[in-house]
């Protein structure tokens, strides 16, 4: 079977491409507005992209419901400013319950019960609950349409990153602990270590 994606409405081609491209790792994105309300939602559209200089990127779509942009990059927009929290086994039920679209300016924090607790380098909340932080300063931001189905990609310096004192080994994040969870398609997820291998590569 041969499908051209320009022939599909964009939720049908949306389909695919999350039954597709997978595991793929959550982007739990804190940001502020400009009167300091927080912000945070995950995105499952997320990387890395390399070390130096340290860079990461995340893609929200524009919202379906509305063709509005998502409240994380009109504040990304505002501030140039942003964390990305990575999402372990203990935070999943709130991650998930972040996904409910609230007003603007309503603290999601607060609505699903996490802890804020002060970017050092940014002028941004992290969740407290997450083992790793990565705070961000925008680097680039592009724009690839403005209808449903659209949606820009967000790339970000890393700052500074906060890790948990438990997962850190030995200049290593130790994966097992960390415990990630990944996003696959419809409403299923993936635990990272739930069914490991190594494989030595070929030099």
């Amino acid at each position: 079977m041969e499908i051209r994606p320009d022939t599909l409405p964009w939720n049908d081609a949306y389909k695919l491409l999350i039954g597709s491209v997978l595991p793929r790792p959550i982007a739990f994105v804190s940001t502020v507005n400009k009167e300091g309300a927080a912000n945070v939602a995950p995105f499952s559209f997320f990387t890395a992209i390399c070390a130096d200089p340290m860079l990461v990127c995340f893609a929200p779509m524009i919202r379906g419901t509305d063709g509005g942009k998502k409240d994380t990059l009109v504040n990304i927009e505002l501030t140039k400013e942003f964390i990305i929290n990575i999402v372990g086994n203990d935070i999943v039920e709130q991650m998930n319950n972040t996904s409910i679209e609230y007003p603007y300016g309503v603290d999601e924090f607060e609505q699903v019960g996490l802890t804020k607790i002060d970017g050092t380098a940014v002028n941004v909340p992290r969740v407290k609950e997450s083992l790793v932080g990565l705070e961000c300063e925008l680097y680039e931001l592009l724009h690839f349409g403005a209808n449903p189905g659209a949606g820009s990609l967000v790339i970000g310096k890393v700052v500074s990153i906060h890790i948990n004192d438990v997962l850190y080994e030995n200049g290593k994040i130790n994966t097992e602990k960390l415990n990630p969870i990944g996003r696959l398609a419809g409403h299923s997820y993936t635990r990272a270590i739930t069914d490991t291998f190594v494989i030595e590569r070929k030099r």
